[in-house]
């Protein structure tokens, strides 16, 4: 046991811990950039509000969540450990510097951690706690016509205070009574000191996925020559560009367009 506990206590296990947390939060991002795509959907919230009262009421959703909760913490302890003993390790900055073959974004992996967790607390605030925890979320009522497929929406106000979401049908139209959390995006989202943290937190995150991704995968000695290069494209244009660039886009687009 306490070869175990010395292991994960070097800087060698700090990083394990780190590459692991790491991948386990890229895969949760997929996740979340394609709920978040019901956001671009003209259907008055329906699908992001379905989507979300799905992602918290569903059991093994929520214990996954947690799960994510708990590496989001562990990943940027760890992170800042490292940071720290990577400057104590070299206090005093070389008179003249040698050129670096590292990049940008892996000697500031530190920085750039930094503003993802400020981004993400603040994120969590707004949406995740105000969701689950406050009375600041409205209802919305969506009736839908199975023989039409047409839906109407209008707004709903419980009589229990306690109430969170219900689907029930009446011949035939299917009812579903949930959360907006659709409208507290939107009034997010047309905040212009939102929309420019948001844009700069995905800024952040690709250039930290940028490194990090691949970074993982060498950490964990899962390096092959034939299948490293598969790791670097999806880090680059997966990861790195795609994935950012749909989230900056949902800010954008409300704040511009809707």
């Amino acid at each position: 046991m306490s070869e175990i506990k010395q292991t994960f206590n070097s800087s060698l296990g700090k990083k394990l811990i780190m590459a692991l947390t790491g991948l386990f939060l890229c895969t949760f991002i997929i996740v979340h950039v394609g709920g978040n795509l019901f956001l671009f959907k003209n259907d008055d919230g329906y699908g992001f509000n379905v989507y979300a009262n799905f992602l918290t009421h569903f059991p093994p959703i929520e214990v996954i969540a947690y799960l994510l909760y708990f590496s989001i913490l562990v990943h940027a302890l760890y992170g800042l450990v490292l940071t720290i003993n990577n400057r104590k390790a070299r206090p005093v900055p070389y008179a003249s510097a040698p050129k670096s073959p590292a990049s940008w974004s892996s000697k500031n992996m530190g920085l750039l951690g930094a503003i993802l967790f400020f981004f993400i607390v603040v994120h969590m605030k707004d949406f995740w706690y105000n969701y689950k925890y406050t009375h600041n979320v409205g209802y919305k009522e969506y009736r839908t016509d199975v023989l039409t497929n047409v839906t109407t929406v209008s707004d709903f106000t419980p009589a229990d205070p306690a109430f969170e979401h219900s689907s029930t049908t009446e011949g035939n139209v299917e009812i579903v009574r949930v959360k907006d959390i659709h409208a507290l995006v939107s009034t997010s989202f047309h905040n212009v000191w939102y929309l420019i943290l948001y844009v700069i937190a995905m800024g952040t995150l690709s250039f930290h996925l940028l490194h990090g991704f691949q970074s993982a995968f060498q950490t964990l000695g899962w390096t092959h020559r034939k299948y490293s290069p598969v790791v670097k494209f999806i880090g680059t244009w997966f990861f790195a560009v795609i994935i950012p660039v749909a989230f900056a886009l949902m800010p954008i687009v409300y704040y511009f367009l809707r």
